[in-house]
């Protein structure tokens, strides 16, 4: 069987090297005896898959990406383009989408996460005010909550677009929504989710919000970490950080398990026999989990759910098992 190579996103200032935020994981996969191969994300999210893959072979067989995030339908281009020049993406676009977006994975993971509903919207449009009371009636109509998109949240914002402190006040509610809405604009990935606060343990040192979680270019603040997570459901307030714990699974089977990008001086030992399950249910090849420990005690929450293609690895760790297991796959 074809070993996979691993697609990259190109430097844009440089489109024969990779961007220099995976150029660390490109050396280790040379390393590990595979080949990386660059592709031009900027195209990729302005709707020219064929321009972003033109540098990929003919006939390059099985794929693995480790870039930044790509819209769900962006990505179904990417595969197609690829598919046309002989190559194939190891995680499909379904496969994606359902591990990315929240409304993909929340069925699987329902009871081992903060409850959590959704409002489709069109574009940068805020729910209307009786959706908005209906989904928080939804969510039992009283209590405080988190705001986010499909994806990501605005926690850099935490009062202003993305904290709840009571869903009895609707009124505030729509100010959260509707701020949250406008920040994202364009980037609004599918809808506006709302979930319940949940408190988390915590650990003192640096909030570590200077580097990348999901990874995303998208709206300018993403690159700077603000996508959700621990941080957002249980507040990254005052220096202190939700212990938490990014854990990678391969076809069902956990092959790393780290600190979260956020905090990777915060380590963390989740007990993953509930998890381990959930994520096989889920079927998709590659995924992460972020999981939170709860503040009295009482177990490991699922905090967010992700394609592990792009999410991103905490400074200082060691990926070479998991890079070698995806160039094994």
């Amino acid at each position: 069987m074809p070993v996979p190579s691993m697609l990259f996103p190109a430097d844009p200032l440089n489109p024969r090297r990779p961007d220099p935020h995976f150029a660390w994981e490109a050396r280790l996969v040379r390393e590990l005896g595979a080949e990386h191969l660059l592709v031009d994300h900027d195209a990729l999210l302005a709707g020219r898959a064929e321009e972003a893959v033109r540098r990929v072979p003919l006939g390059s067989g099985p794929l693995w990406y480790r870039g930044w995030m790509l819209p769900s339908a962006r990505y179904a281009e990417f595969a197609a383009a690829l598919t046309a020049r002989g190559g194939k993406l190891l995680t499909s676009p379904p496969g994606y989408a359902a591990a990315h977006e929240l409304p993909g994975w929340y069925g699987v993971f329902e009871g081992a996460t903060p409850p959590s509903v959704w409002i489709p919207t069109a574009g940068a449009v805020p729910p209307t005010p009786e959706e908005l009371a209906e989904a928080v009636a939804r969510l039992g109509g009283s209590g405080p909550a988190i705001v986010k998109d499909y994806v990501k949240s605005r926690k850099h914002e935490w009062h202003e677009a993305c904290y709840v402190p009571e869903l009895a006040d609707l009124a505030a509610v729509g100010r959260v929504v509707g701020r949250f809405v406008e920040l994202q604009g364009e980037f609004l990935a599918g809808g506006v989710v709302v979930r319940r606060y949940e408190e988390f343990e915590r650990a003192d040192g640096p909030d570590g919000l200077d580097g990348p979680d999901r990874l995303s270019d998208g709206n300018g603040c993403d690159a700077a970490g603000a996508v959700g997570g621990a941080g957002a459901v249980g507040g990254a307030r005052g220096g202190r950080r939700a212990v938490e714990a990014r854990v990678w699974w391969l076809d069902g089977r956990s092959v790393l398990v780290g600190p979260h990008p956020d905090a990777p001086h915060v380590h963390a030992e989740p007990d993953l026999t509930e998890v381990s399950a959930l994520v096989r249910r889920l079927g998709c090849r590659f995924v992460t989990t972020d999981l939170a420990s709860r503040a009295d005690g009482s177990g490991w929450r699922v905090v967010e759910v992700g394609d592990g293609q792009v999410s991103d690895l905490p400074r200082g760790i060691d990926a070479s098992g998991l890079l070698a297991s995806l160039i094994a796959a």
